[in-house]
């Protein structure tokens, strides 16, 4: 038996030809849900256009942070925290 008759054989074959079947119904199928499900298409919305090379504006310096004013005289000072500072 030569190859070509061998893989005539195997490819009429009666499980080969319901397996094929079977193959182009469930794409079939599936293809049809995936149509009915999808959400239409809706018309594109326009972004806002964005200039990349207007020139960006530079942040304000921020201010320097003032903490609570201290009337102790101590060399050690405690802050709110409870850390011991020497100053």
């Amino acid at each position: 038996m030569s190859l070509f008759q061998l893989i005539k054989y195997v490819l009429t074959s009666w499980q080969v030809i319901v397996v094929t079947i079977a193959i182009v119904i469930y794409f079939s199928i599936v293809s049809y849900a995936a149509r009915s499900h999808s959400r239409p298409r809706s018309a594109k919305k326009s972004r806002p256009k964005i200039n990349l090379f207007k020139k960006k504006e530079k942040p304000a310096a921020a201010a320097p942070i003032m903490g609570p004013e201290t009337t102790e005289s101590d060399e050690n000072h405690v802050d709110d925290l409870g850390i011991e500072e020497a100053q």
